[in-house]
């Protein structure tokens, strides 16, 4: 159970949750309204299309969610776990993610529905990350779980039972990350096309010099 919870910890969650928020609402102002950033309504599409649309639309549903599968499998080959704990080399995935992101720019200008699918293997990829931290799941390319855990602790504090405030302000932080990730990306997104994917890039990479320095500079912490 979380009870002391590292500030590093929630701001994490809500940038990370931020960058999500944005490259899904690209997505679904530039991508057809293709969630790129959880696969619920994908696969949903791609069981209903499988008799009511061309083998290539379905097609490439099917590559959507095999691009998020392999993104997540890339985090999984690098962080060995997906246990939340600092001094994992965080840095690696996040700054491959930032480079899907350029290369979905490169492809989705250039005309190319493989940009779908370098979209979806940076959220998956992303979403992989971190799944845990002491014994809370942790999600930040969706929101369908933190949701559903907020509703739970509200029903069990009606019921007169204690709410862990830290777990708590973790998925507040969540679920304000995004959603203000979707305002903006949508906004960027109206101005600039899909170089708005620029912004969430540099936030990967700029949060992966940001840790690899951190933790060089507290050796102490765990």
């Amino acid at each position: 159970m979380i009870t002391r919870l590292p500030r590093w910890v929630e701001y994490g969650a809500l940038l990370l949750a931020f960058i999500a928020g944005s490259i899904n609402a690209i997505g679904l102002l530039g991508l057809d309204h293709q969630s790129v950033s959880h696969l619920s309504g994908t696969a949903t599409l791609f069981g209903t299309q499988l008799f009511n649309s061309s083998i290539g639309q379905s097609l490439h549903l099917a590559g959507v969610m095999g691009s998020f599968f392999f993104g997540a499998a890339i985090s999984g080959f690098v962080l060995k776990s997906s246990s939340l704990k600092l001094k994992r080399h965080y840095e690696t995935p996040l700054l491959l993610e930032a480079s899907l992101l350029l290369l979905t720019i490169y492809l989705l200008l250039n005309g190319s529905d493989y940009g779908d699918f370098t979209a979806a293997a940076a959220c998956g990829l992303q979403n992989a990350m971190v799944t845990t931290y002491s014994g809370a799941i942790v999600r930040t390319t969706h929101l369908t779980g933190i949701i559903t855990d907020l509703g739970l602790m509200l029903g069990h504090y009606l019921r007169g039972e204690e709410v862990n405030s830290r777990k708590l302000m973790l998925f507040i932080y969540i679920t304000v990350g995004f959603i203000l990730g979707g305002s903006v990306g949508a906004y960027l997104y109206l101005h600039g096309s899909f170089y708005a994917l620029f912004m969430p890039s540099i936030l990967c990479v700029m949060i992966a010099f940001y840790y690899r320095i951190y933790i060089k500079h507290h050796p102490e912490i765990e």
